[in-house]
C-alpha cells in the first residue's frame, strides 16, 4: 500500500471498486502506523530539540525538511504553515520552543514555486461570499519570495515574547534543484 503522490489507474476516480474497497487516505495512514508502532521502540527523548533550533517552513508536500536539511528524529522543532510565513500563531509556537524548550536558533524557509504566489486577499472574501463569515486570519499571500523571507525575519527579531532573536536566518528553497539560497535581511 503506497502513499506516494502517483496513485495507479485503478484508484484515480473515488468511484473506482479499488478506492472503495481500500477506504480513505486516513484509513491507509492508520494502517501505515500500525505496521510503524509494531516496529517502534522509543528513542528516550523529550521535546527539547537536540540541536536546539526552530525550522519555521511552508506545508508545501515537496519539502522533505529533514532529507534537505540532514536533520534526524529529535533534531530539530518543526513549524508548518502554508507559505512559512510568520504569523502570530508561529511567534506562539517559536515562544513556546524557546522559553519551554531550549530552542536558540531560528531558521526559516520559503520556497520557489509557493502556491501563496497565485492568492490575494481576495480569496478570503471569497470565503466571506461563501460561507457567510469573514475569516480572522490574512491569507499572508506574497509575490516575492525573497522579501516575505524578509519580512518574516523581521517580526521574529522585533517580537517582544522571544528571549534569542541573534541566529535567525532565512532561505529559499528551490523545489527543483533542492538546494537552500539564504536571504539576508535589511539593514
Amino acid at each position: 500500500m503506497s502513499t506516494s503522490a502517483q496513485p495507479s489507474a485503478e484508484t484515480d476516480s473515488p468511484s473506482s471498486p479499488a478506492a472503495r474497497s481500500e477506504g480513505t487516505v486516513t484509513d491507509r495512514l492508520v494502517e501505515l502506523n500500525a505496521r510503524y508502532a509494531e516496529a517502534f521502540t522509543d528513542p528516550g527523548m523529550d521535546a527539547r530539540p537536540v540541536l536546539h533550533v526552530a525550522v519555521v517552513a511552508c506545508m508545501d508536500a515537496r519539502l522533505d525538511l529533514h532529507a534537505a536539511l540532514g536533520l534526524e528524529l529529535g533534531d530539530c522543532h518543526t513549524i508548518r504553515n502554508a507559505g512559512g510565513v510568520v504569523t502570530d500563531d508561529v511567534i506562539r509556537s517559536l515562544t513556546i520552543s524557546q522559553r519551554a524548550l531550549g530552542t536558540r536558533s531560528i531558521v526559516l524557509i520559503h520556497h520557489t514555486n509557493c502556491g501563496l504566489e497565485s492568492l490575494t486577499e481576495d480569496f478570503r472574501q471569497e470565503l466571506e461570499r461563501e460561507v457567510g463569515q469573514r475569516p480572522v486570519w490574512s491569507v499572508e499571500a506574497y509575490t516575492d519570495a525573497d522579501q516575505d523571507v524578509r519580512q518574516s525575519m523581521q517580526r521574529v527579531r522585533t517580537s517582544p515574547f522571544l528571549l534569542h532573536t541573534d541566529d535567525i536566518r532565512g532561505f529559499v528553497f528551490d523545489v527543483t534543484t533542492g538546494s537552500l539560497r539564504e536571504i539576508l535581511p535589511t539593514s
